[in-house]
């Protein structure tokens, strides 16, 4: 599946008011792995920053001055987009300009031109409740190397939103990306390794990584609102075992 990691930088924080985008930057991934084939755009929104969102980006209005308005590079970005899955830390805030901005020019949406939208940080929030989940908090979490972000930047924060997203959603199914080189069958496509014939031996777990599992089950039992699913379902377990032994 084609999927596209984007990012935009704005003049600020409402597209409603009459901010713009100045900055889109979109990694491409095939099978989940980096094709090269990227895009990255300068806009010239045709109105200054504000302060705040100067201090975030670091872009000034004087450098923007030459660069194309949105319209010229407006059919380009939406070619590159067609048919993609999208994957966008904060979707709403993104797609929110994005449809802005062509609404402006009777072109159609985001919706209309994509096949999916992810929102990274809507998936990081169900996967790490009650915890931090900027783009930042996550390269920590998943051990992806952000130490050359010192400003916001369009095209390095989606380079470092695709590795966050591969290694957040890195499960089983790695198994027959990862295995040898990913040979290839006919007209292109990626085999699919038949790992079921494979003895592949049970490793129990230790008394300490027992009791490392029981913290990681409380913090999130005590993230929900209502207990996590864990807490409920083994209850229940309990009280149904407890039912027999009565009976």
């Amino acid at each position: 599946m084609r999927q596209i990691v984007l990012d935009t930088e704005t003049t600020g924080l409402s597209a409603a008011d009459g901010d713009r985008i100045i900055e889109i930057g979109c990694v491409e991934l095939d099978q989940r792995k980096p094709t090269g084939r990227n895009l990255h755009l300068y806009v010239n929104p045709e109105r200054d920053s504000h302060e705040e969102a100067l201090k975030v980006h670091g872009i000034s209005n004087d450098f923007l001055q030459d660069k194309p308005k949105f319209a010229a590079i407006a059919q380009e970005l939406a070619d590159y987009l067609r048919g993609a899955e999208l994957i966008i830390h904060n979707a709403p805030f993104d797609v929110g300009f994005l449809n802005k901005e062509f609404e402006r020019l009777g072109m159609p949406s985001v919706k209309q031109l994509v096949g999916n939208v992810i929102d990274s940080l809507a998936m990081a929030k169900d996967l790490f409740p009650g915890k931090r989940n900027s783009l930042d908090a996550l390269c920590d979490r998943l051990e992806v190397d952000n130490s050359g972000r010192t400003l916001h930047g369009a095209l390095l924060d989606a380079e470092l939103l695709a590795d966050v997203y591969v290694n957040m959603t890195r499960g089983q199914d790695a198994l027959l990306i990862e295995v040898g080189d990913s040979p290839s069958g006919e007209a292109g496509q990626t085999l699919r390794i038949d790992l079921s014939s494979f003895d592949l031996p049970v490793l129990k777990a230790n008394d300490s990584e027992l009791a490392a599992h029981d913290r990681v089950l409380g913090e999130l039992n005590k993230a929900c609102e209502q207990g996590s699913v864990w807490e409920r379902t083994q209850s229940q377990k309990t009280d149904q075992t407890q039912a027999i032994i009565k009976g």
